[in-house]
């Protein structure tokens, strides 16, 4: 007989022809699949064999356009800038708008940094035993002179990812490696799918919390309204609004087809964004350490000092429905 694999394994695999690592539950028939070549991206969830990220073009489209799909690290800001400068943590910083490693938006207005699909990921270690799958990463921002120009605080980020039973924790730890503190403005895009369900079909479960009134650039006003919906249907809802105010600790769930995902967000995000284009049959619940244009308006932006670390949980369960 065939050896009996242990309850967790993590798999050395190619992914739609790249290197990756699969930490796989075989208890929640389970598998999440990370590339570390290509900015640590979570490129596939799957439940029961069932695709559960938004693949939005694949990795190959990933890698060469920067286009967000699966579960992407934002940094080093999440979200939009509502321009090309801004000033933090004692430095002025001038963007440059033809620099290759900017992705703009609609408005023509950088968004989502510029770590996306990064190949300087360094993978630390991978393994799976009863307890657990486990996959660790990390980039030293501050010797790319390419990033420091950008955002001019030496840094490293690190990035541990957890498979334990269903439950999918991802923790990421920022810690500066100069003498300058470093602003604190990335976020996580998660997108989640069901397979075989219609999109109006798909049962929605968001948490009280305050929306953040927003211009027509999507920029915040810095006024706040109150935001509650009912579990239900996402119908024909559009979504691509941020949140604050959350409770504690903060919990959004779509169910449909046999799956239900619940993100949680655990520790160090205050804002979370809710995105549900009518264009695409996908959804997020992106956790956010700070508002968006935090870097230029300074709103809710934290600083880590030298000598500190700066860590943010959260969480990704995936269930039978």
């Amino acid at each position: 007989m065939p050896p009996v694999p242990p309850p967790h394994e993590v798999l050395d695999v190619l992914y739609d022809g790249y290197h990756a690592r699969t930490l796989v539950s075989h208890e929640a028939n389970l598998e999440a699949t990370f590339v570390p070549g290509v900015g640590m991206v979570g490129a596939s969830l799957k439940h029961n064999g069932d695709e559960l990220l938004g693949q939005r073009g694949g990795l190959a489209r990933y890698e060469a356009t920067r286009s967000t799909m699966g579960i992407p690290l934002l940094h080093p800001w999440a979200n939009r800038l509502n321009g090309y400068e801004y000033a933090a943590a004692g430095r002025a910083v001038h963007l440059d708008p033809d620099s290759p490693l900017l992705k703009k938006e609609e408005h023509d207005l950088p968004i989502h940094g510029f770590l996306g699909a990064s190949p300087y990921w360094e993978l630390l270690g991978a393994e799976g035993d009863d307890s657990s799958a486990r996959l660790s990463a990390r980039l030293d921002f501050g010797v790319h002179p390419e990033y420091l120009e950008g955002f001019p605080y030496p840094h490293e980020v690190r990035l541990d990812v957890t498979l334990r039973g269903p439950l999918l924790t991802i923790r990421a730890t920022l810690t500066p490696t100069g003498t300058l503190g470093v602003p604190v403005s990335f976020g996580f895009h998660p997108y989640f799918t069901l397979p075989g369900v219609a999109r109006e079909d798909w049962h929605v479960e968001l948490p009280r919390m305050d929306r953040l009134v927003v211009d027509d650039q999507l920029i915040p006003t810095g006024e706040l309204e109150p935001f509650e919906v009912e579990p239900g249907p996402l119908g024909d809802r559009t979504y691509d609004n941020v949140f604050t105010n959350l409770p504690d600790p903060p919990r959004f769930a779509v169910a449909g087809g046999g799956h239900r995902i619940s993100v949680e967000f655990v520790g160090g995000y205050r804002y979370g964004v809710v995105f549900a284009p009518e264009d695409d049959d996908v959804i997020c619940f992106e956790p956010m350490t700070a508002p968006t244009n935090a870097l230029v308006s300074g709103d809710g932006l934290e600083v880590v000092a030298p000598g500190d670390t700066r860590r943010s949980t959260f969480t990704v369960s995936v269930e039978p429905e």
